[in-house]
């Protein structure tokens, strides 16, 4: 999926990296806990959360993710701008819930990591 479609579906507004809209995304993983994102799949995927400090972009950034979707109205520091930029990490903003974001997305086409049950 293309970041341009995650702006669409979640009526995002962009807040950095609007030049990257054409990149594709492959999957999403919604959490507030940055230790959980640590846990999950990286590389091409979109970070949902409601969390909003600098920890975040420096979690995306490692765990390669390019695109992070702060839900619930929230808005960014100018440190998490800055960083993100810097990172070249695009960054929106939705009023959506987090349940909702992930929902809409999924419904989509843009699953989440598979689970294994050995």
């Amino acid at each position: 999926m293309k970041i341009a479609t995650v702006r669409e579906l979640l009526n995002a507004e962009i807040v950095c990296g609007e030049e990257l809209l054409e990149e594709h995304v492959y999957s999403a993983c919604g959490s507030d806990m940055m230790s959980d994102v640590l846990a999950y799949v990286k590389d091409q995927a979109v970070l949902l959360t409601g969390l909003v400090n600098s920890q975040v972009i420096r979690t995306a950034e490692m765990m390669d993710m390019v695109c992070i979707v702060l839900v619930r109205s929230k808005k960014p520091t100018e440190e998490m701008v800055r960083l993100a930029k810097a990172s070249g990490i695009v960054m929106m903003t939705t009023e959506y819930r987090m349940y909702d974001a992930c929902g809409m997305l999924y419904a989509n086409g843009l699953i989440g990591k598979k689970v294994r049950h050995d």
